[in-house]
């Protein structure tokens, strides 16, 4: 009970009250610096509503049919990173003993992006960034990353030609298909900021997100009338759309489920609204105690 008694005097202190005791810094100022220099630059976005192809494979009456155009509003403010999470940062997690090696040829640097890394390996960096940071990160959601890559995320409808299915993956096979043929990674910017300061979305570099692949049927009206949601595979987004087995690294060996395969996989993250101890933490940089 002392304990909690001294801690809402704390947050009374931190506040403005009157306060007649000292404070001290419960986590030392070494350890607040490291978690200073590992939070991403961040985006923060106002919420807002766009035309979104939905993502998944639909059917009528057992035929593939093109994918519904949505119109979709996302809450917000949506925080998201300004480019995507660089080696040199994923190294970091490598070494603390929590995430998986990036393979020999991935070039580790603060300004080349962390490729060659599985859904798992995304989620377990952003659960270890929460932790080091106080903060919570993860992975955006499909509608999310539109929101974010605004000019840049691409309408991958394709009209249907019942008399030809086979048709429809042809066209989107040729429309995948035109894009930069040199794979190797770049440094951050080189593929230009969209209009919400974003870099290199839709690059070389496909993006995981947390959204799972879904089958859906849809009914007579085109409502939706049934969805089986598939979480071993998950969204990438990129160039194009790519629905890729949430264990492979690299999709140009295989695990892409539809479409041609992605460059490279790497992902940015988005941070949640901190609670408001949290909130208190950041604006201060240190965590109080009362002595006495």
């Amino acid at each position: 009970m002392l304990i909690a008694f001294k801690l809402k005097l704390a947050l009374a202190c931190v506040a403005g009250l009157a306060c007649p005791f000292a404070v001290a810094p419960l986590v030392s100022d070494h350890a607040m610096h490291n978690a200073a220099a590992l939070r991403p630059a961040m985006v923060e976005l106002a919420p807002g509503a766009l035309s979104y192809r939905a993502a998944g494979e639909f059917t009528r009456d057992g035929k593939v049919v093109e994918a519904p155009l949505l119109s979709i509003h996302v809450s917000g403010p949506l925080s998201i990173m300004q480019h995507q999470v660089s080696s040199a940062d994923y190294q970091a997690c490598v070494d603390d003993g929590v995430c998986h090696a990036l393979a020999h040829d991935v070039v580790i640097s603060p300004e080349r992006p962390a490729v060659q890394v599985n859904w798992h390996d995304a989620s377990a960096y952003a659960a270890w960034l929460s932790r080091k940071t106080g903060g919570r990160y993860r992975l955006p959601t499909d509608q999310e990353w539109a929101l974010a890559a605004r000019s840049r995320f691409l309408d991958d409808g394709v009209t249907v030609d019942a008399a030809n299915p086979a048709q429809r993956w042809i066209a989107r096979y040729d429309r995948e298909a035109v894009r930069d043929a040199d794979t190797a990674t770049r440094s951050f910017g080189t593929f230009g900021i969209n209009e919400n300061g974003l870099s290199d979305l839709s690059g070389n570099v496909w993006e995981w997100t947390a959204t799972c692949f879904t089958r859906s049927v849809l009914g007579a009206s085109g409502a939706v009338a049934k969805t089986n949601a598939n979480c071993g595979v998950r969204i990438a987004e990129g160039a194009h759309r790519a629905y890729v087995t949430d264990f492979i690294r690299d999709a140009r060996a295989g695990g892409c489920a539809a479409g041609t395969p992605p460059d490279n996989l790497g992902f940015r993250l988005v941070r949640d609204e901190p609670s408001f101890a949290a909130r208190i933490a950041e604006r201060f940089g240190k965590t109080f105690f009362l002595r006495g």
